[in-house]
């Protein structure tokens, strides 16, 4: 397969769950989510000759993704960014108000994790197979579990309060 067939192929499959990934990174911001989307895929281009099979593609993007966002993260926290020019968003969703409103404050408590759990919390709302995030953060699936409990308790917790 050409590499131009293979990108279409990935970007295709994949970029909704990386938009998603991204959004809940930057706590619902879809501008932001959309840039850090763009940036990745690119990244996924350039470095696609260099992919070595070793993990499942799908591994290999999302380690991208997390790396992408932390670093967004990092640059947006050193440096405030002044948005001149709102561009049309390539992708839109409608919620009424009240869900809106407990996706923020779900998004809010997502921040508050550390930034493994939250890796952990993206992946796992986005539908990625136990397996798959089990061997892009490093542990046994079993742990994962335990820790994906752990990491809804702690959720629960936060929008209750947040609610009160």
């Amino acid at each position: 397969m050409a590499k131009k067939e293979q990108f279409n192929d990935l970007y295709n499959t994949h970029y909704n769950k990386v938009f998603r990934l991204c959004k809940g990174y930057f706590c619902g911001d879809v501008a932001l989510a959309s840039d850090a989307a763009q940036e990745i895929f690119i990244k996924v281009w350039e470095s696609l000759d260099t992919f070595r099979n070793e993990s499942s593609i799908s591994t290999w993007m999302y380690r991208i993704a997390v790396n992408t966002c932390l670093l967004y993260l990092r640059k947006s926290s050193s440096r405030k960014e002044i948005r001149a020019v709102v561009l049309p968003q390539i992708v839109s969703e409608t919620y009424s108000n009240e869900k809106e409103e407990q996706l923020q404050q779900m998004y809010q408590c997502i921040q508050k994790l550390e930034e493994t759990n939250k890796m952990i919390i993206l992946m796992t709302l986005d539908g990625i197979e136990y397996p798959e995030i089990a061997e892009v953060i490093g542990i046994t699936e079993e742990t994962l579990r335990v820790r994906i409990h752990r990491i809804k308790k702690s959720l629960t917790q936060c929008v209750q309060n947040e609610n009160i």
